[in-house]
């Protein structure tokens, strides 16, 4: 496996824990009916989704699991809520504001 198929699989997995902790978190806010802060929830599944997605990428691919492989899956965790915080809020805005931009 060269590094390029690497980086394109960690961007794939990046990108899937990002948009699963958007639907995750929405999900929960309309269960919890907003009593869980919403940046809160999405750090809580953000990691989890990371740090599950890590180890199995890792038992697939045979990479034995380190301190520094777990690291790195916390601070990739980290970037996908932020990435999750931020971005539904702004495609949400977006959205809103769609059709008075057409015009």
């Amino acid at each position: 496996m060269n590094y390029t198929e690497v980086i394109s699989t960690l961007l794939m997995i990046i990108g899937g824990v990002t948009i699963l902790t958007n639907l995750i978190v929405q999900v929960f806010k309309t269960v919890t009916w907003d009593k869980i802060p919403t940046n809160f929830l999405a750090l809580i599944v953000a990691e989890v989704l990371t740090l599950a997605a890590g180890a199995a990428y890792a038992q697939i691919q045979g990479i034995a699991i380190t301190w520094y492989l777990v690291f790195a899956a916390v601070v990739v965790g980290l970037l996908s809520a932020y990435a999750a915080m931020l971005g539904y809020d702004k495609l949400v805005e977006a959205l809103k504001n769609w059709p008075k931009k057409i015009e």
